[in-house]
């Protein structure tokens, strides 16, 4: 059982390296890739994959002052991440007409490992879901260890800068992420539905 930091450390840190290796240098590699070969396709679903994997890194901010919005924050990228890349009709259509080069094996096969990704660490994460609702979870050991990454991440990139007001910086991204989602799901659905070209 997941009950102590002992068991669940490991755990933690396998998820946050391979968070950084699907989540981040393999997407940024398929952008910068689409780019070269100038498939517009892949590039527009990479796009909207860095718009909306952005609240990986907002909740990264949130959880080093260890704020409990972190934890609602991590399991909902898990669930919008592998929608926006599934999603677009039109998207789609281009990509499976597409010859079968290496960009496109590439980008299909990190499509599903992303997927997959997202499914594991989001039954993982539902585990912890308590801490983002109780200060009692929020102050057990179990809790605490998952906050221990973003204060690595925050000792190594942010050195003296203070959890309180890199914090204050990760709820500002979310007010702005939460408006840009909240105006796509009431306006920008509604009028383009699933085609991601016809904006």
């Amino acid at each position: 059982m997941l009950t102590n930091a002992a068991s669940v450390r490991p755990l933690v840190w396998t998820d946050y390296r391979l968070a950084l290796l699907i989540t981040v240098f393999i997407p940024l590699t398929l952008l910068i890739w689409s780019w070269v070969k100038k498939s517009e396709a892949i590039g527009a679903l990479m796009t909207i994959y860095w718009r909306v994997a952005s609240l990986l890194v907002i909740t990264v901010y949130l959880m080093i002052p260890g704020w409990s919005v972190g934890f609602a924050t991590a399991l909902l990228a898990k669930l919008l991440i592998p929608l926006s890349i599934w999603f677009w009709a039109d998207l789609n259509e281009e990509i499976r007409e597409q010859p079968k080069r290496s960009l496109n094996l590439g980008f299909n096969a990190w499509r599903w490992a992303i997927s997959a990704y997202c499914l594991a660490s989001g039954i993982f994460q539902l585990f912890f879901i308590s801490c983002a609702f109780s200060v009692e979870f929020l102050a057990s050991e179990s809790c605490q260890a998952l906050l221990e990454p973003p204060l690595v991440f925050k000792d190594i990139i942010h050195g003296d800068l203070t959890p309180g007001f890199l914090g204050f910086w990760g709820i500002v991204g979310l007010v702005i992420y939460a408006a840009y989602l909240g105006y796509f799901l009431i306006v920008r659905l509604g009028r383009q539905g699933r085609s991601a070209l016809n904006q």
